[in-house]
């Protein structure tokens, strides 16, 4: 499949590197960053949401969730250190997509069915066929879009020239100058819709707005998440897609590049 396409089918997706967002030293950075969040939603689905809930197995995905996030932050301090990164920055990236994954879409997920367990009664057998239509929506979001993916890659979408590259790296350097902005817009935002609810006691609004949300997070990192398997590919198969021990990214092959 991938394996007949050949660099310059992927060049596009080298942004992300191009613009030093996603440098080996940023991501570093970022697993750092992403070790108290990390915690905190675990101990927000897992404590606060799953208390009392109704929903069926939570001690099994409490411990082997567990496990799995204590490795993945042992991990994040690992590939943090730049001797190590810089030797492995494939496997670098693979923590990134399990972190991120794991804290924007399966731990916000997990919150959300949790919690409605706790303060919704409804019927265990109802709470299980919601568990299992929108996780099986997720999985159709993830195949749908890795197809058309794959799909916009066979047809040279992702070349250079294309209206793919433009679009993508306007958006690269736009949403990497306005994202302080963008952060505290959507905070205070967020407070602001929290402190309104409040005020005018329709808490079952907010709540459903709140668990809305939070399995839209779920869609949206899985909606990703093709793309980031095959960033990773790249990693693996072009070395163009790596740093060097400057951090800076290494050129594109002669044999490969622009024709």
């Amino acid at each position: 499949m991938l394996g007949n396409l050949a660099e310059e089918d992927f060049f596009v997706l080298r942004g992300p590197f191009e613009s030093g967002r996603q440098s080996p030293r940023n991501l570093g950075a970022m697993l750092i960053l992403s070790i108290p969040f990390h915690i905190l939603m675990f101990f927000l689905a897992y404590v606060a949401a799953a208390d009392s809930s109704a929903f069926p197995y939570i001690t099994t995905l409490l411990w082997a969730h567990l496990v799995i996030s204590s490795k993945v932050i042992l991990f994040s301090i690992i590939f943090a250190i730049p001797s190590i990164y810089i030797q492995n920055q494939k496997l670098q990236y693979l923590i990134v997509i399990l972190i991120s994954q794991n804290i924007f879409g399966i731990l916000p997920y997990f919150m959300a069915v949790f919690y409605i367990g706790k303060e919704f009664y409804i019927p265990i057998e109802s709470l299980m066929n919601f568990t299992y239509i929108t996780f099986s929506i997720g999985i159709l979001v993830f195949f749908v879009t890795g197809i058309r993916f794959f799909v916009l890659l066979r047809k040279g979408e992702y070349r250079v020239g294309t209206k793919k590259e433009e679009i993508r790296t306007k958006m690269e350097f736009k949403v990497k100058s306005y994202l302080p902005i963008i952060i505290t817009g959507s905070l205070g935002a967020f407070f602001t819709f929290q402190y309104l609810i409040r005020l005018l006691g329709i808490g079952d609004i907010y709540n459903i707005m709140m668990l809305t949300l939070c399995v839209l997070l779920f869609y949206a990192m899985l909606f990703v998440l093709p793309e980031q398997l095959v960033i990773l590919y790249c990693k693996y198969r072009f070395d163009s897609f790596n740093f060097n021990k400057e951090d800076k990214l290494k050129p594109v092959s002669r044999k490969e590049g622009l024709k």
